[in-house]
């Protein structure tokens, strides 16, 4: 089926100018609407107002445009249905063959700071949705575009297949469509929902919704016998591995954007340069420095073992000196925010290597305090706030025992606490200022991650200060660690058993403070 007439009313005018030109050349006849007929007509090409097709003006503002029966019976009339062409013939409507539309650019207009909300209403829209679903809806005789992208796939179609698009490029395009006009609906729903008072904005909405795009499909999940494909958010704000680009190495697979993430999102807590090596999804060595190599020997110090086939994150570019040294060991991936122009070379002679490049500014955003972490079970959805928790200053949290901290200690407790949050629960970390010594990492019993990570050290504990995600239930992870020479403890407290573990530190000559703050990370 030859397309003969076409409607094109953009607000992205990427590309719009020679899709249409390209139409034209083909003898199709081109509808249009404002602003899309204005830019079509300043490039020489053939247009007709819509108000002309409809015998009916632009109204309301031009929130009344495109909504009328002779743009809709065009779009809807099945061409094989013959009781649909009389009645068209009948009411004199003509069949529109092709529609591209795209929509109001309702996101990035309340993405803007200040937004009006009558600017946002404006920008919901009404006309284009109703054209992309009567179009998509009878796919089966209407070509719909909404993705500047795929112009000239359908230019190129029509022009080898004697003007024609072929089903299943059809029902692609209709799909495409439908996947778009759900999701504005969802975030026109989500900021909808939100626009009450501070004090009584809605946190978790009654439906929550989700869009994200493909990426790529990976050659398996967790485990060979599962397919696996990673999606993207549709605007990413903050560098992470969703944005990363793959500057070399192998496909990146289910368990290696895990890795990478863990990595990442620990070492952007780092204002000091600083190196993360990953394992399993838990650091199982950290540590900053005055350069990166030697941030990374000693983050390799840790558990030099486990680095084996590890993922190291940097918050730093990586130059050559670092390359050559990663360069002497198997590692699955490196994560930077850029990579020196020698550094890569000598990266690219390990041919399997992943290097991935997240871009400047790597930091976290400490003010999203509106991002949601998901974890999915079996027929559900559970949401949280993501855990954005920090202490700015741990000298002002409550000393609990006779002896306080000294200064190294206390630089030794804010280095572990923020290594604590990012290790699985129950997690234990043993440190010096700058370095980890042990972790112990999700276990079932707290005096077991204890024990393991006193076993994983790989130097003395003695003078070491221990960092603990959430409270310890008895004295018993305290006289473990007062067996190999931890000086001081930062932990939560909180529990029922708080005052006999004050006892115990106090007992071993400890200094301990307590965050009020949890980080369980199951």
């Amino acid at each position: 089926m030859k397309i003969q007439r076409a409607l094109i009313s953009v607000s992205n005018k990427e590309g719009v100018v020679e899709l249409a030109k390209g139409l034209a050349g083909m003898g199709v006849e081109i509808l249009s609407t404002g602003g899309t007929a204005k830019t079509l007509k300043e490039a020489g090409i053939p247009v007709k107002d819509v108000a002309e097709f409809t015998g009916f003006p632009e109204m309301l503002d031009g929130r009344v445009k495109t909504l009328h029966p002779k743009i809709h019976g065009g779009l809807l009339a099945r061409r094989d249905n013959p009781t649909h062409l009389a009645q068209m013939k009948q009411q004199g409507l003509e069949p529109i063959d092709l529609v591209a539309v795209n929509l109001y650019p309702f996101e990035s207009t309340v993405a803007k700071p200040n937004v009006r909300f009558e600017d946002a209403i404006e920008n919901i829209d009404i006309g284009g949705p109703a054209m992309l679903r009567s179009s998509a809806k009878n796919f089966e005789h209407v070509t719909v575009i909404v993705d500047p992208r795929d112009y000239p796939k359908v230019l190129a179609e029509l022009r080898s297949n004697n003007g024609a698009i072929s089903r299943e490029t059809r029902l692609g395009l209709a799909k495409k469509v439908f996947n778009h006009t759900a999701r504005y609906d969802s975030v026109i729903s989500s900021y909808l929902e939100n626009r009450t008072k501070e004090a009584d904005r809605v946190r978790f909405p009654s439906i929550f919704t989700l869009q994200f795009e493909k990426v790529e499909d990976l050659r398996y999940g967790e485990n060979p016998h599962q397919q696996a494909a990673f999606y993207r958010e549709f605007q990413p704000t903050e560098p992470s591995v969703s944005t990363a680009k793959q500057l070399h190495g192998k496909a990146m697979s289910f368990n290696n954007f895990l890795d990478a993430n863990a990595g990442l999102e620990l070492v952007k807590e780092f204002n000091e340069t600083a190196v993360v090596i990953i394992k399993h999804n838990n650091p199982c060595g950290v540590a900053t420095g005055e350069t990166l190599l030697e941030a990374y020997t000693k983050a390799r110090a840790t558990d030099p073992i486990s680095a084996f086939g590890g993922v190291i994150a940097f918050n730093r570019p990586v130059d050559v000196e670092m390359a050559e040294e990663i360069a002497k060991m198997f590692v699955e991936i490196v994560i930077a925010p850029g990579f020196e122009r020698s550094a890569l070379d000598v990266f690219k002679k390990k041919k399997d290597l992943r290097l991935l490049d997240v871009g400047p500014d790597l930091k976290v955003t400490w003010e999203r305090r509106g991002e949601m972490d998901m974890k999915r079970v079996i027929g559900g959805l559970i949401l949280q706030d993501r855990d954005l928790g920090r202490i700015e200053d741990l000298r002002k949290l409550k000393v609990v025992t006779k002896r306080k901290p000294t200064d190294e200690e206390y630089d030794a407790m804010a280095f572990a606490w923020i290594v604590c949050k990012h290790v699985k629960s129950n997690a234990i970390v043993y440190a010096r200022p700058g370095q980890t010594i042990g972790i112990g990492a999700g276990q079932m019993s707290r005096v077991d991650s204890v024990k393991i990570a006193m076993m994983k050290a790989q130097s003395s504990l003695a003078g070491t200060v221990m960092a603990s995600d959430a409270f310890f239930p008895f004295r018993d992870g305290l006289d473990e660690a007062a067996k190999a020479g931890v000086r001081a403890v930062i932990q939560p407290g909180g529990s029922i058993k708080d005052e006999e573990v004050i006892r115990a530190a106090d007992e071993h000559e400890m200094a301990m403070v307590m965050t009020g703050m949890r980080h369980f990370r199951h």
